[in-house]
């Protein structure tokens, strides 16, 4: 290997190998038991003691030229030449100003595996926690505050799928899978782990004796199941709805979940019919129902009463779903997730050609989700088909989502409910189903566990899927006491028990992988629904622009059919036979599609995908479609004509303008009510005050919007948290804006008195409350001086390293996290940072990339623009690490150059990677 130089900044050339690497044997690769194990043994006093003294070095070391040298020995070369072994030509990477790496190729391995080995250069310690995140193996790295993620995990079984869809892949999808691994594991061969990262030194110096194992095509593919996980459904809404009916009742629970308004939103696709199973874009309204999609009626809400009866027991239990139903919310957020996506016809666009717009809303990390890329085949053919940039997660080969010369492709999240929980009902090994008994397989898992004991589980399975009650604690306290129909014939003897398993479509192995890189590969329309087709979790929106003008959109993953006593929204008895599901999924053809729609404009945001006549049931549980409605509404304001703009049409720069709209649609419901309320003069109006005027927007620097934030979150509490168990408190998203716009229409509704007085409260009562509150924690967190308050001053965005940002000490925590960043927006708003009024304002959610690509002729497609969460190094001191954030804190975004021209314009650095001689 020869090397001329490291990334700028970065201090000298690789040395030679130190210690082994992941080219060893497989056995000796993997961790070994370490030092560690006896530091924590050590009585606490003297482990805390050399717990500091670690901590301390590591300070030390980084106040020193020293610790300058280590911390950059991982940062990757970029420019010169590197010999390589497992190439058949030279590669060229190309990296811009924010060090966006370009590679250009002459074959598909070649490309694949440079873009595997610059992966491994940028985000390696990224990818092994994935890996072992997705194979529940992060207690070998991390110790107990790992266990529970891991035996989730583990029940779960997302590396046994993973390996179960290897060989249902495409030959291409294998080829560039198994190029992609070749790379990395040639960028790890012979690397000590000090030159892959500083977290490795960091646990290091914990005690931690480890080197990475090789890298494999099931690791990149367990990725995909845990980005599945993360955006799977109503799982958690099942349970939460038992909370609400156990402690309000069933008719008040049902004010909880309000359905989805048609009149206030539009669907994504509103034109079009399912005829026999095939959605046809010009079809009228009313073609035949599907028999088999869930009904509703008085048999139907018996069951629902019924399941709410048994799991009454947990409503004490705050914690519901630790477990599996919410782990960790930076290996699965769940909650809160959504995405915009929308795209413009050319009639419609100053350039006359198509603009599509994409920023999904994923949980906030250092670094982020994504890594940009630019993946170019120098001649196209056969043999190398790609010509495509955009974002790629790190581990997984291809472009995930963004443009190749052809087409752009956006996506969001669909929504559909593709989980159901059920309550089985087990006799010495088996479980009901019908008249019948069936096999409850079992196998044994064991997680190694740093510094502990190996830990050993049983995990069982039933026909509907894992019992997921063996590792949530809460979900066996269901299981234990549910007192379902046919209890007293069943017992509670020896060998007899409840349980609750999970049905969920990912568990069906599947070629999502042959989609992602059909996309990357699709020159039109039929090109890009055919690599769709194989797109089965998790379940996305997807709009479509090519370069002959055509904008469109599909819908695609798996969505069970369910028999008839199933309509998803509660669990269901495992062992009646119709609340099973079919065993069939809504067809491909079936699911709402549509190319150059009526109106030239396509927006998906997360609302329902067509109209309520679609005969297919997707989910009962649709985003309410605030920010959809303001997107469109923004579009329809462009696109009329004014004296200043007599085109009429919108440009590239208006759509980016636009993924930073941070009005919020609470603000136009809720401000009348908060300023008919009369408040003594001075302090306690100073901040009523702020919102007479207001225009509804949440700029960071808005005092309004830090007072009116700060009176929702405080309503919100006032009006639900005496009721409802902490697990149900508000979190403030789009769904509790539906419910509280409903509820002020009632003036006395019960949810408004508080059950904890004698008196008995009103509307106006709470809101003068939440008013006078709102106003005392503005002054105690911020200023006296309402005007002086800030929205961003409250809401902060706080990257974290993940997992040593959540678990480790404060050291480490201060070595990889970057926060106390001020953000505008929202949870409802276009721009989308989210927070949990149930635990302060702090961003949990938010856009993790902006794009915006422009599909005009020619070059057009250098005039796309794009911007990153964080950057693309995930090292921690590299100088691309969080280099984009402040340009999207902004709403800047960079130059996206994608010709070969543009892009070596643009390259400031260039690093070869040669064949080695002899290879």
């Amino acid at each position: 290997m020869t090397a001329d130089s490291e990334r700028p900044g970065s201090a000298g050339s690789p040395s030679a190998p130190e210690g082994a690497g992941a080219g060893e044997p497989e056995a000796a690769s993997r961790r070994r038991r370490s030092p560690w194990a006896r530091f924590v043994a050590l009585p606490a006093g003297l482990r805390i003691t050399s717990y500091v003294a670690v901590v301390l070095v590591l300070v030390l070391v980084a106040l020193t030229t020293t610790g300058v040298v280590l911390v950059r020995r991982s940062f990757p070369q970029t420019s010169g030449t590197v010999e390589v072994t497992g190439i058949d030509g030279p590669v060229e990477v190309l990296r811009d100003a924010a060090g966006i790496p370009q590679v250009y190729a002459d074959s598909t391995e070649d490309l694949m595996f440079a873009q595997g080995y610059v992966s491994a250069q940028e985000r390696f310690y990224e990818m092994d926690v994935r890996r072992h995140a997705t194979a529940g193996r992060l207690a070998e790295l991390f110790g107990e505050d790992a266990l529970a993620s891991d035996l989730a995990v583990r029940t779960l079984g997302w590396r046994r799928v993973a390996e179960a869809e290897l060989p249902l892949l495409a030959p291409e999808t294998r080829v560039a899978l198994d190029a992609y691994a070749k790379g990395v594991n040639e960028y790890l061969d012979g690397r000590p782990t000090s030159r892959i990262s500083l977290e490795y030194v960091v646990l290091g110096a914990g005690g931690l004796d480890y080197s990475p194992e090789p890298w494999t095509s099931v690791d990149s593919l367990a990725w995909l199941k845990a980005m599945a996980w993360d955006l799977r459904g109503n799982m958690t809404d099942e349970i939460d709805r038992v909370l609400a009916i156990d402690a309000v009742g069933r008719e008040r629970a049902e004010e909880l979940y309000p359905a989805y308004d048609y009149r206030a939103s539009d669907p994504i696709v509103t034109q079009g019919a399912v005829i026999d199973d095939v959605f046809e874009q010009d079809a009228s309204a009313g073609g035949t129902r599907n028999p088999k999609r869930p009904p509703t009626g008085p048999a139907l809400d018996r069951d629902r009463r019924e399941v709410a009866t048994s799991l009454a027991a947990v409503s004490s239990v705050d914690s519901l779903g630790q477990g599996v139903g919410r782990m960790p919310a930076w290996l699965g957020e769940g909650d809160g997730l959504g995405s915009n996506a929308w795209v413009v016809s050319g009639d419609h666009t100053d350039s006359g050609a198509p603009l599509l717009a994409a920023d999904p809303h994923l949980g906030v990390s250092a670094p982020g989700p994504w890594l940009q890329v630019g993946l170019h085949c120098r001649s196209i053919s056969a043999a190398c088909p790609y010509d495509v940039a955009g974002y790629s997660f790190s581990g997984v080969p291809g472009v995930i989502v963004g443009h190749n010369a052809s087409i752009a492709w956006g996506f969001s999240n669909l929504g559909a409910d593709v989980s159901d929980l059920y309550v089985e009902r087990i006799t010495d090994g088996t479980a009901r189903r019908g008249r019948q008994e069936a096999a409850v397989r079992e196998r044994q898992e064991t997680v190694e566990v740093e510094g502990g004991d190996d830990v050993t589980i049983t995990v069982r399975t039933t026909d509907h899927g894992p019992i997921v009650s063996d590792v949530d604690e809460a979900l066996s306290l269901v299981a234990d006491a549910a007192p379902l129909k046919g209890r007293q014939r069943f017992g509670s003897g020896a060998g007899q028990e409840y349980a609750v398993s999970l049905s969920w479509t990912g568990f069906t192995p599947s070629p999502t992988a042959d989609a992602i890189l059909g996309l990357n590969r699709a020159g039109g329309w039929d090109a890009f629904r055919q690599a769709l087709s194989s797109f089965a979790a998790p379940a996305q929106n997807v709009v479509y622009a090519d370069r002959d003008g055509h904008i469109g959109y599909q819908a695609t993953g798996l969505a069970p059919i369910r028999k008839s006593g199933n309509d998803g929204r509660l669990p269901s008895a495992g062992w009646r036979a119709e609340n099973d599901w079919t065993g069939e999924f809504v067809p491909f053809d079936g699911l709402p599609s549509v190319l150059d729609p009526d109106g030239g404009v396509v927006v998906a945001a997360n609302q329902a995908v067509a109209e309520r006549d679609y005969p297919y049931f997707l989910t009962g549980d649709w985003d309410h479609g605030y920010r959809a409605e303001r997107i469109s509404s923004l579009l329809e304001a462009a696109l009329v004509p004014t004296d200043s703009d007599s085109s009429g049409t919108v440009s590239l720069e208006e759509m980016t303008a636009m993924q930073l709209d941070d009005r919020t649609p609470l603000g136009p419901v809720l401000t009348p009510y908060l300023l008919d309320v009369e408040l003594p003069s001075g302090y306690f109006s100073a901040g009523q005050r702020l919102l007479q005027g207001w225009d509804f927007g949440q700029p960071a620097g808005s005092a309004a919007a830090a007072y009116f934030n700060a009176v929702w979150r405080n309503l919100l509490e006032l009006t639900f948290h005496d009721e409802l168990p902490e697990a149900l408190w508000p979190d403030g998203g789009q769904r509790w804006v539906a419910v509280v716009t409903e509820l002020l229409e009632d003036p006395v509704d019960l949810y408004w008195d508080d059950v904890g007085t004698e008196d008995r409260e009103t509307r106006d009562m709470i809101i003068e409350r939440a008013l006078r509150d709102a106003r005392d924690e503005l002054t105690s967190r911020q200023a006296v001086r309402a005007v002086e308050w800030t929205w961003g001053g409250l809401h902060e965005l706080d990257l974290r390293s993940q997992p040593l940002g959540e678990w480790g000490n404060g050291a480490e925590r201060a070595l990889f996290n970057r926060g106390d960043r001020d953000v505008g927006g929202g949870p409802t708003s276009v721009n989308a940072t989210a927070w949990d009024a149930a635990s302060g304002y702090e961003v949990s959610t938010a856009p993790s990339m902006r794009m915006v690509v422009s599909l005009d002729g020619g070059d057009g497609l250098d005039r796309s623009r794009w911007i990153n969460l964080t950057g693309v190094s995930g090292h921690a001191f590299d100088a691309h690490y969080t280099d984009q954030t402040e340009r999207w804190l902004d709403g800047r975004t960079l130059p996206w150059p994608f010709s070969e021209d543009a892009v070596r314009d643009a390259a400031q650095d260039t690093l070869v990677l040669r064949p080695a001689s002899g290879s």
